[in-house]
């Protein structure tokens, strides 16, 4: 992690490191400006005229491995490219150096290439989850119950990721986070990179460095599994990969090799949910309940449940005394037996209702209140007010946790009561600046609706609404 001391430092140039990349297809070194939407890498010249362009990157090793990685899960093809982290000061001198190398291979060249790489297979490996780690973490929450004290948290630096003590604690997260677990949600973070700032969703954990020092790991979202690479040696197979994209688990036991001991481990793998990170777990920490829902497991079941396979269970009650069957499995994430879905064909209703989404603490940006969020996920309608638009206006209305979909339901009306009447003063100014719509009374205005407004409510406003309202007068010809 970045000091403090570091962090205040009021040299950006000399704190900022640059990408660079080189295409394999284009044989070309450039600068990488960023990732379009379609996950497409979006590059430009080296040169001090595209400087303001060039994508900058911190250079602490902690937060540019995790802001890397994910980087790395947006990208299409991320095995097209080679990349490099240089010296923004330097960036033009050692991208020319690179290119004369491309062009006419020489040593001097190739150890200029190997110095400034940048290594997706390590970065990789360290940010899944490390079984060593994980070994000597589980060890030490067998001793306590709490693996680590909010004083061993370096605030000052999480501050920088937009994180606080009171907040973690206001959202229920810092407990969890102090006995070594990993945050059952996604957090809203900020990167501070100096120069510039990246906004992204993940679920947090805390972990012990080389050096004995607390740090916030921070496990990004990616596009999907990475199931095309070694994974602690294990390479998967094509059932492997259809089982974990299906339901989440690989279904079996396999030998992972613990990095710093090359130790072989029989482990199981599953993929966390909310982020598509592979994680493992030891076999010898798996623990099978005595019973599943009023059935009681007998050893052949339980020993299934042990090897990571899905079990069919029939005859288990849900908590409305109903009888029902379902399969279930050991998640190497949730460290429990859960009821096993189809994650690409959710069919079971009753399955559904026993395992529903978690509700979201923070909507649209505002977060909840402890009496919102305990109606909010119970399926009560809520209020919010104070929502701002996507064009920075105030707004709002009325939520419902949909447990289906795991989302917010929204309407400007209370959808459980037909004598509260439709915040309508709010439905022309949503609609025009956060969903693209066009409103006649105000199509001409430039900037922003304002709480209520339906008409032009300044002199500047309709003055423009009237421009070229007129028709044009007849340019024919005189006869």
């Amino acid at each position: 992690m970045i000091e403090q001391d570091i962090v205040k430092i009021e040299s950006p140039e000399q704190l900022t490191d640059i990408l660079l990349v080189f295409d394999k297809e284009k044989m070309k070194i450039e600068a990488v400006k960023g990732i379009d939407k379609n996950g497409e890498l979006t590059t430009t010249a080296v040169n001090k005229k595209n400087q303001n362009q060039f994508m900058r990157v911190d250079k602490q090793g902690d937060i540019f491995s995790n802001f890397f990685s994910n980087f790395l899960n947006q990208l299409q093809n991320p095995t097209r490219f080679e990349f490099f982290k240089v010296p923004k000061l330097l960036s033009v001198k050692i991208a020319k150096e690179m290119q004369q190398h491309i062009n006419n291979p020489t040593p001097e060249g190739e150890k200029i290439m190997k110095e400034h790489q940048v290594k997706i297979e390590s970065i990789k490996e360290n940010n899944n989850e490390n079984i060593d780690t994980m070994e000597t973490a589980e060890k030490k929450q067998e001793a306590s119950e709490y693996r680590f004290k909010p004083e061993d948290i370096d605030w000052d630096t999480m501050s920088n990721l937009g994180l606080s003590k009171e907040k973690l604690e206001k959202m229920n997260l810092l407990d969890p986070l102090l006995k070594g677990y990993k945050t059952n949600e996604l957090v809203p973070i900020s990167l501070n990179l100096g120069t510039a700032i990246t906004r992204l969703d993940a679920r947090l954990s805390l972990q012990t460095s080389e050096d004995g020092k607390v740090v916030m790991a921070i496990h990004g979202i990616r596009k999907e599994p990475q199931l095309n690479f070694a994974f602690f040696g294990h390479e998967f197979s094509k059932e492997d990969k259809d089982n974990l994209l299906k339901t989440g688990n690989m279904g079996r036991v396999v030998d992972l090799t613990v990095l710093k001991t090359g130790e072989q481990t029989p482990s199981i793998i599953s993929v966390d949910r909310l982020t598509n990170e592979l994680v493992a777990l030891r076999v010898d920490k798996i623990k099978i309940p005595e019973e599943i829902k009023g059935v009681k497991l007998n050893d052949e079941q339980k020993q299934a449940l042990m090897d990571g396979k899905p079990l069919l269970i029939e005859g288990m009650v849900s908590k409305k005394g109903e009888p029902f069957d379902a399969v279930v499995q050991f998640n190497a994430d949730k460290r429990y037996v859960e009821f096993q879905f189809d994650r690409a064909n959710k069919t079971n209703q009753t399955q559904q209702q026993e395992q529903n989404q978690e509700a979201p603490r923070v909507i649209r940006g505002k977060e909840l209140n402890e009496k919102q969020f305990e109606d909010f996920k119970e399926g009560k309608t809520i209020f919010l007010d104070g929502l701002i638009d996507k064009k920075g206006k105030e707004y709002k209305g009325y939520f419902t946790f949909n447990s289906d979909s795991g989302k917010a339901d929204f309407s400007f009306s209370n959808p459980n009561s037909a004598k509260v009447q439709p915040a309508e003063e709010h439905k022309t100014q949503t609609a025009v600046n956060s969903e693209g719509k066009t409103n006649e009374s105000t199509k001409k205005i430039n900037e922003p609706l304002k709480s209520a407004q339906k008409e032009p409510d300044t002199q500047k406003q309709q003055q423009e609404q009237e421009a070229d309202s007129t028709p044009a007068k007849n340019r024919g010809r005189k006869m």
